[in-house]
């Protein structure tokens, strides 16, 4: 099964960052979110990607050329005819990542639209380049196979600006610093759907996913929501960086893989 993710966007509220390189670029430690989202995926067996291109997509299509000299150790002789022999270190070795330019001002559900040829099972996932999670894509993949309808919603719970607090009679009985607010979900990407979704998008420039095509889906009543009440944070602003930069020193709930 293929997990597309998007990754076209000008990502503009993280200006600090995203005018000199696309938002799903920007560091977490020493490794993009995208690459982030993607060892989550392969944890779970899923390692076949479609990138959804825009916005400074160049970069992105540099990062995976170079990947191997990036990523490891290697050993180069010079001269008229140069040799590189590599010596591998990573955990990457059985990914398949499709680079798709889908156009710098499409929107969400454009882009989809357009990597639709890239799509040859009958199942494919789908989420943001933006935001990490700790999910358990097994389990939503048997979620949606499940239940039968064309698609599946990640709803989590948004990170609470401030702190929370449970009261009684005026008593604070338990304080939390800013955590993961404990009542309503919002979407948090992390979709499946089957195919028959790309029949609720088109290639114009302005369909947007998340507006009619999700919309219509649900109208239909081919829309199941996955409850994911665990830690989920997206990247936004550059306060939003800085938490994940910390976590990232200290335990990163997300971080399933070794």
């Amino acid at each position: 099964m293929k997990v597309v993710i998007l990754c076209g966007g000008k990502g503009t509220r993280l200006r600090e960052e995203t005018e000199y390189r696309p938002k799903p670029m920007v560091q977490i430690g020493n490794k993009p979110v995208l690459w982030h989202i993607m060892k989550t995926y392969a944890h779970y067996g899923f390692k076949d990607f479609v990138i959804c291109l825009g916005y400074k997509g160049n970069m992105i299509k540099e990062y995976f050329l170079n990947y191997e000299m990036m990523n490891n150790d290697f050993t180069i002789n010079l001269g008229n005819k140069t040799e590189v022999k590599i010596h591998s270190d990573h955990n990457e070795h059985d990914w398949t990542v499709t680079l798709a330019d889908t156009g710098e001002e499409s929107q969400t559900g454009a882009r989809v639209k357009k990597i639709e040829k890239y799509i040859t099972d009958d199942t494919f996932m789908l989420t943001y380049g933006d935001g990490v999670s700790q999910i358990n894509i097994q389990n939503l993949v048997q979620f949606h196979n499940s239940h039968g309808r064309i698609g599946t919603m990640t709803g989590v719970h948004p990170p609470s600006r401030f702190g929370e607090f449970h009261l009684k009679e005026n008593q604070i009985t338990k304080f939390y610093e800013k955590p993961q607010a404990s009542e309503g979900m919002i979407n948090g990407g992390f979709f499946v759907f089957n195919k028959e979704f790309f029949s609720y998008l088109d290639d114009q420039e302005d369909c947007i996913l998340e507006k009619d095509p999700l919309k219509n889906l649900a109208a239909d009543g081919e829309l199941m929501l996955y409850s994911n009440d665990n830690f989920w944070q997206c990247v936004d602003t550059y306060r939003e960086l800085e938490i994940l930069n910390f976590l990232w020193k200290n335990n990163p709930p997300w971080k399933v893989w070794k």
